[in-house]
């Protein structure tokens, strides 16, 4: 008899038989993820890069080197791991080649596609590193991202997917996007959505399973013995719990040290290349002028106006800002630019209209590119930039037949605004204020005597602009020199031995610097006035000074003498030593000298004689000169008083008031704080106020030092309008300005000690000091 064993139940699918029967919708879905992942921390890294850069084709080029780098892998899995990286770099050529061009025709750079891309792999790096912030895509600021990011994604794509390490293969996308906040540094603000963002995706990535996950999930003590799976299950919580303790530690320790580096600046790594550089010749253009000025009919430009005013703007070359007493320098950081530049916002007074040119390079050396201030776009030619100046470089220098053309942003000065205009002091314009050691004595007397005639800021630069025009004569064959010793000899040096006589160069140095002697920040520019379209030749060529105003910007000066005016001599106007003091003014009484007294008389008999004794005598020099001292006090309060009487009432109501003015400035100095001749009405009652605020605060408490609140002000006040508007104060306006002088010196003679007061009333010094 047979039998029959019956057939064993079929075993139930292993895991890899399920996740097979999911269909090529699950499989395509688990597939998707971590390719899609990695595309997009790519780009994110892209975006945080693209901060800096004007405008999004950045961000597109760099999502295309994602999407092609990985989908190369994706589509070549299969293929031997050998043959993925050829395919990959060949498809990386394709599209850099693609994205120079496209960044070329954005750019509207000339040139092959061969040429543009042999420039942009020899100079990529330096010049992405030197570029002005917004900086322009073009083939040699892209260059690098673009390629950077496909490799990226190459060596992401191959360890993620074919290794299926995807932690791992999140390393290159995680150095790429620190690569790009690296680069950006302190120049964009913090990337905090963007890094949320690119953590989330990573997390999102690593979330969900694929292929080879699903292949893998299972229970791994499935068909152990009972003991020994538990052994295992127990090694595996205790590993996690080991992870997991590991990753809190870490957190522990990291966490106080990034959250304190959150508000600290990040380093800039711009600061370790050296940004595009001016050779010596174009450090000081100034000297060129002397040497063009010999040779007027050499051409250096041609310039065609395409829009703009019909007047023909000036072109500028370079701006000058530092003076060491030898020599004006440039002085600019100049960063590579693209064809549009940054935006500037004009000062509140000031309007602009649009000058294009087009510009033509003829027998102009060197690298700086002229240019009608301020230009905003530059077609034609690699470019670059100095914002603080407005001035431009090529980094190649330029050469004969360069043609390029500029869009300028021309400014247009209010001009009603300068006659009360300030200007700026303090660290940001200590540059443009500094005069350096060993200035002549003769330059300091004469701008302190074009300082003290002028009190407001633009009087005294109209001052020294006239004192040049009217005083001097310029002589194309003039030595070149801008050295102290040189403007020594320019202002002072006979003129039948050569001086009194220079170039724009003299004339334009000279301003400036007697301009910084009385409180001016002044630079020089030099460039050129051409009279129309056409040649610019070497006789066009000038250099003119340049003013700082608050709420105005830098404003031009011409200390050129007019035409056909002959000078006056610099004798006639310039006080080379002190003068006597006026005869308005009473000079300080002498004090006679006693006479000696008489010689004694030989010893002997008293009768018969006539003389004093000697208690007698001594006793009468002394009360002598006790009784001249006296007289000479009385004297001299007599003085001061009918002086501060005439200043205050006699006279115009101008007059009085700049009457008043002088009792303040007198009771500085007799206050031991006298005010700088090169100081404005406005500086002057600063220091007023903070005279008497510091004396105040030595003395707290004495009587007769209660506030004295912005009388100063009201005085300068007062003064400039005077000074701008003859004619036009009151009676009622000089007897307040009488009456604040008095109440100002008043407060300030009374926080001296009390024998200084009583000086104060006697002192001779106002009697002499110079007006």
């Amino acid at each position: 008899m047979v039998t029959l064993t019956p057939a064993p139940a079929p075993a139930p699918p292993t895991e890899p038989t399920a996740a097979r029967a999911g269909g090529p919708l699950a499989r395509l879905l688990r597939a998707v993820p971590v390719p899609l992942a990695l595309i997009t921390m790519i780009t994110l890294a892209g975006v945080v890069l693209d901060r800096v850069y004007a405008g999004p084709l950045l961000t597109r080029l760099i999502l295309g080197a994602a999407i092609g780098s990985v989908l190369v892998s994706v589509a070549a899995r299969r293929l031997p791991s050998w043959l993925v990286a050829p395919i990959s770099v060949a498809a990386l050529a394709g599209w850099t080649l693609l994205s120079l061009r496209l960044a070329a025709s954005h750019a509207a750079l000339p040139g092959s596609l061969a040429t543009v891309a042999a420039d942009a792999a020899r100079n990529a790096i330096p010049r992405l590193l030197t570029a002005m912030i917004p900086v322009e895509p073009a083939p040699d600021t892209v260059l690098v991202p673009v390629v950077a990011a496909w490799l990226t994604g190459l060596a992401a794509a191959e360890v993620a997917l074919r290794a299926g390490r995807v932690l791992l293969g999140y390393l290159p996308p995680v150095l790429l996007y620190a690569g790009a906040v690296y680069v950006v540094g302190p120049n964009a603000d913090p990337a905090i959505a963007t890094t949320v963002v690119f953590t989330a995706v990573a997390a999102a990535g690593l979330a969900v399973p694929s292929h080879r996950d699903t292949a893998t999930t299972g229970d791994p003590t499935t068909g152990l013995a009972p003991a020994v799976r538990a052994a295992v299950r127990l090694r595996l919580l205790a590993a996690s719990a080991a992870g997991v303790a590991v990753l809190v530690a870490l957190a522990a320790l990291l966490a106080p040290i990034l959250a304190a580096r959150v508000d600290d600046r990040p380093v800039d790594p711009r600061r370790y290349v050296e940004p595009p550089q001016v050779d010596s010749l174009d450090e000081n253009p100034l000297i060129r002028i002397s040497g063009w000025a010999l040779n007027p009919d050499q051409k250096l430009l041609d310039v065609h106006t395409e829009a703009g005013p019909a007047a023909p703007p000036r072109i500028r070359l370079a701006v000058l800002n530092d003076y060491d007493g030898v020599t004006w320098r440039v002085g600019a950081t100049y960063r590579n630019a693209g064809r549009i530049l940054p935006v500037t916002e004009p000062a509140p007074g000031v309007t602009t209209d649009t000058v294009r040119q087009q510009i033509t390079v003829a027998d102009l050396t060197g690298r700086l590119l002229p240019a009608v201030p301020t230009p905003r776009e530059v077609t034609g030619a690699r470019v670059a930039y100095d914002p603080a100046t407005a001035t431009l470089i090529r980094p190649e220098g330029l050469t004969p037949g360069l043609r390029y053309t500029v869009t300028s942003a021309r400014e247009h000065l209010d001009v009603n605004l300068l006659a009360t205009a300030n200007v700026p002091a303090g660290d940001p314009v200590a540059r443009v204020l500094q005069v350096p050691d060993g200035t002549p004595e003769p330059l300091r007397r004469l701008a302190t005597q074009l300082a003290e005639e002028n009190g407001a800021p633009y009087a005294r630069a109209t001052a020294i602009q006239d004192f040049l025009a009217e005083h001097y004569r310029v002589t194309a064959d003039a030595p070149s020199g801008h050295a102290y010793p040189n403007l020594a000899f320019f202002l002072f040096g006979p003129r039948n031995g050569g001086g009194q006589r220079g170039t724009s160069e003299q004339f334009a140095a000279s301003f400036a610097v007697l301009g910084r002697l009385a409180g001016l920040p002044t630079r020089i520019v030099v460039g050129f006035t051409p009279d129309g379209d056409g040649p610019v030749r070497a006789a066009d060529a000038s250099a003119w000074p340049e003013v700082l105003f608050d709420g105005v910007g830098w404003v031009p000066f011409d200390p050129m003498p007019r035409p056909d005016q002959e000078p006056r001599a610099v004798e006639e106007d310039f006080r080379a030593t002190p003068d006597n003091p006026p005869p308005s003014q009473v000079p300080e009484p002498a004090v006679e000298p006693t006479a000696t007294p008489p010689a004694a008389a030989p010893p002997g008999p008293a009768h018969g004689r006539g003389g004093l004794s000697t208690p007698v005598l001594v006793g009468g020099g002394t009360g002598t000169l006790a009784l001249l001292a006296v007289l000479a006090l009385l004297t001299l309060a007599t003085l001061r008083r009918n002086l501060t009487r005439a200043r205050l009432h006699h006279g115009d109501p101008g007059r009085r008031i700049a009457g008043a003015w002088r009792e303040l400035t007198d009771a500085l100095r007799l206050a031991g704080r006298p005010a700088g001749g090169d100081l404005a009405a406005a500086e002057v009652a600063e220091q007023a106020r903070r005279t008497l605020a510091d004396a105040r605060a030595a003395r707290p408490g004495q009587p007769g030092t209660e506030a004295v609140d912005d009388e100063a002000d009201e005085l300068a006040g007062l003064l400039n309008q005077v000074a701008f508007a003859p004619h036009t104060a009151t009676p009622a306006q000089a007897d307040r300005a009488a009456d604040l002088a008095g109440r100002y010196a008043t407060a300030l003679r009374a926080t001296r000690p009390w024998w200084r007061r009583l000086l104060w009333t006697v002192h001779p010094g106002p009697l002499r000091w110079r007006r």
